[in-house]
């Protein structure tokens, strides 16, 4: 697959991942959070694993990795969707998305922390500046946070087991297929999010509400193509990329987001959130060191292609 080709299929998935965030606010209300997310990402889980399947990709996974699947899933999958489920019944699906940008500054800051990345002058800018961003969108109409809505603090509980997962991730991916691992941790994780479900969640929220029958498609199309495909995508993408750029394009995600609560919910947009989505990507960039990237590829070219093995 060509580079251009690549890149137009990130950007659609962009897309597809913004408006994805309105999709599960639709969801939410009409089903449990945890039986919903559990019943949408088990679907995504095992169109991951059919695929593979058919194209015989599947491969043995230790006992050893195992557990640390089910580890990264229970984090990765059970709190980062069950998190943003539940923050979406009481928040805004444009404070989500814009909050869930955060995910790659979240991820670069435990890297430093856990895999021992250097803190840089450039990266303290940017979380600085990401936390401004946070901050201009939670806010109210007179500049405080007393009345923070408790959807917003879930939300950033995803980012922050979102983020906790990918560092999870980066040490699994050496000894398992990243789609096969994807797959997994899907399937593992929606099995523990209907489990939770069976235990805290009442089924009659489910018999006794009419659901139309596009919420079924949205429900299913969210579970297939955003979180299914989409992450197969995504991961073939780094493969053929590099983290590095791949993760440039989900600085898309949080303004389709935003076009999608519009589009798709009414929402409203106001300079707040402008001006916050402004910051967050600004951080962003500052804060995963893409703007440094961007100068070794300008000035250092041969030698990080060569460092590449491109």
């Amino acid at each position: 697959m060509s580079k251009w080709l690549l890149y137009q299929l990130l950007f659609w998935l962009m897309v597809i991942w913004g408006f994805n965030v309105s999709a599960v606010k639709i969801l939410v209300t009409y089903f449990p959070p945890a039986f919903m997310q559990g019943t949408r990402i088990l679907i995504a889980g095992l169109s991951v694993l059919l695929i593979l399947l058919f194209m015989k990709s599947l491969r043995k996974v230790t006992r050893k990795n195992i557990i640390g699947l089910l580890i990264a899933a229970f984090v990765g999958v059970v709190g980062h969707h069950l998190c943003l489920a539940i923050g979406l019944m009481s928040t805004t699906a444009t404070n989500a998305g814009l909050i869930l940008g955060l995910i790659p500054l979240c991820t670069a800051i435990l890297a430093m922390i856990f895999l021992n990345e250097r803190l840089t002058i450039t990266k303290s800018l940017g979380i600085f500046m990401a936390l401004i961003g946070v901050y201009l969108i939670v806010m109210n109409e007179n500049g405080r946070l007393n009345d923070l809505s408790i959807g917003d603090l879930f939300v950033l509980g995803g980012v922050i087991t979102q983020a906790i997962s990918f560092i999870l991730i980066k040490k699994l991916a050496a000894n398992i297929e990243s789609r096969q691992m994807t797959g997994m941790m899907l399937v593992f994780g929606s099995l523990m999010l209907l489990i939770i479900s069976f235990f805290t969640e009442s089924p009659e929220t489910i018999t006794t509400t009419e659901i139309p029958s596009y919420v079924w498609w949205i429900l299913i199309a969210s579970a297939v193509i955003a979180t299914g495909l989409g992450h197969m995508v995504y991961n073939y993408a780094i493969h053929q990329l590099g983290a590095s750029t791949t993760a440039i394009f989900i600085n898309l995600s949080p303004f389709f987001s935003v076009v999608g609560s519009v589009l798709f919910l009414g929402e409203q947009i106001h300079a707040k959130h402008i001006v916050g989505f402004t910051f967050i990507i600004s951080g962003v960039i500052l804060g995963t060191g893409a703007i440094k990237l961007r100068y070794l590829n300008k000035g250092r070219m041969p030698q990080v292609k060569k460092a590449i093995g491109k």
